[in-house]
């Protein structure tokens, strides 16, 4: 059976209306008016036969059938940049010093450095894994030409990559969130997510001690599936197993989670800023509920 083929510049814009949040954010964001967009999303929609978008007072928002697009318009999208990237641009060879804590080395690296690998087979890289303030001073020092960090452990320094909500997380299958002081796994005091958790909890009036601090996302995560504490995660953090806590539950709700990048004053060489750009597209588009765990 023959299909129509789906046009790759109506799917970028199709991505930027469902990450800028409206068709005239979009239309500026790929250069077109805002008629020009309304035309391709018409054509689009004629070319798949379904309604993409619905009406919602004076904004328009992606159907059941718009939303199912999105999730194949990123993968071609992607897959249409890969391509490019190989046939196109010359061959870099390197070696390229990233860090970031082993929470977001766990969830974003493997599939983020296995894309990068395919297009540039010649570069190497070298990964150093520590908490976010640490890191921040490796770059000051040069010896990092990138890192992948917290936004707030670092000074708000750096490009900030994604935001994602913070929440409470405990086991389903243990009732340690109902304790009358409340058990924590967190991270190192200078951690913004235990600030957070701990100021939360000063400013709800709720008794807790601190009962494991680990820098390792694992050790915690471990911790908290095992029923022995709660503690406060960022949302594709967020392990199956896990339950999310909230006002309903007693807890406070709790500020975002910024992800940023950091470069190297030093780091201008063309593998590390093909590397920097692969990163930020990458973790830009992340959709939390593919995060895929071992």
């Amino acid at each position: 059976m023959s299909y129509a083929t789906l046009d790759t510049e109506q799917l970028k814009t199709l991505i930027a209306i469902a990450d800028s949040g409206s068709f005239t954010r979009a239309a500026r964001e790929v250069n077109r008016t805002q008629a020009a967009v309304s035309m391709q999303m018409r054509r689009l929609e004629e070319t798949v036969g379904r309604s993409l978008f619905t009406k919602n007072g004076r904004s328009n928002r992606l159907t059941g059938d718009g939303e199912h697009l999105l999730e194949y318009a990123r993968r071609i999208v992607a897959l249409n940049n890969e391509a490019m990237t190989v046939l196109k641009e010359p061959e870099l060879a390197g070696y390229v010093r990233i860090g970031t804590p082993d929470d977001y080395a766990e969830r974003f690296l493997p599939r983020i450095f296995a894309r990068f690998a395919r297009t540039h087979p010649l570069v190497e890289i070298g990964i150093i894994c520590d908490g976010s303030t640490a890191l921040h001073e490796r770059i000051l020092a040069d010896e990092l030409d990138l890192a992948i960090v917290t936004h707030r452990d670092c000074g708000s320094h750096g490009d900030v990559m994604r935001r994602e909500r913070l929440f409470w997380v405990a086991s389903p299958r243990h009732r340690v969130h109902e304790h009358e002081v409340l058990p924590l796994a967190v991270g190192r005091t200078s951690c913004s997510w235990r600030v957070a958790a701990t100021q939360g909890l000063d400013a709800a009036n709720r008794p807790y001690r601190i009962l494991y601090t680990s820098p390792s996302a694992t050790a915690l995560s471990a911790a908290v599936l095992s029923g022995l504490a709660i503690s406060v995660l960022p949302e594709s953090a967020i392990r199956p197993g896990m339950r999310r806590l909230n006002a309903d539950d007693g807890f406070p709700s709790l500020p975002n989670c910024d992800i940023a990048l950091l470069r190297a004053a030093n780091a201008t060489a063309s593998s590390v800023t093909a590397l920097a750009d692969h990163v930020i597209e990458s973790l830009s588009n992340l959709d939390p509920a593919n995060v895929e765990w071992a």
